[in-house]
């Protein structure tokens, strides 16, 4: 195995696998989609991986909760671009989807509050409630279940982009 490539910023280079693009309006047309896309994609990426079937199954579960996030988006144009890619043991998923601009200050806002103990914290007394998950638990559930690290960029137009990293295959549960 050879050294480890880095980006100009210091970053491991991720890889590209498979990306899939499709309007946004045919995305939310029927809830479905979210199942259908995350366990093609999760089907794809995984056959290498040194148990391929847990591998799907992790990755198809963390990555369908980030799509229905995606599925309430309230912005009715424009695309949705679902991208992995990978370095060693994490996977990159990388979701850029049309937003509001309300949408997007609570992804920041999100965003900010999934790192630490205290996303554990308000992760365990929020699914202690009676009340369906919102978006922000479903980020807190990709940090804390997942070990993901999750990040919001800036993307062109009325976009944004999430990027979550799962290091799947070093899961311990």
């Amino acid at each position: 195995m050879g050294p480890v490539q880095h980006d100009l910023a210091g970053e491991p280079t991720f890889e590209p696998m498979i990306q899939i693009d499709m309007e946004i309006k045919a995305f939310v047309s029927a809830w479905r989609h979210c199942d259908y896309v995350s366990t093609y994609m999760a089907r794809m990426i995984s056959q290498n991986r040194s148990d391929s079937v847990r591998h799907s199954n992790l990755f198809s579960s963390a990555f369908n909760e980030l799509l229905e996030i995606a599925f309430r988006t309230r912005h009715a144009d424009g695309e949705l671009a679902c991208r992995v890619s990978r370095h060693g043991d994490t996977d990159r998923i990388e979701l850029i989807l049309p937003c509001v601009p309300g949408e997007r200050q609570f992804y920041e806002e999100a965003m900010s509050q999934v790192a630490g103990l205290e996303a554990r914290v308000r992760y365990l007394n929020s699914v202690s409630g009676d009340l369906a998950p919102s978006r922000e638990v479903v980020l807190l559930e990709l940090a804390v279940d997942y070990n993901a690290t999750l990040r919001v960029e800036d993307a062109d137009g009325d976009a944004i982009k999430l990027v979550v990293d799962l290091p799947l295959e070093g899961l311990q549960h």
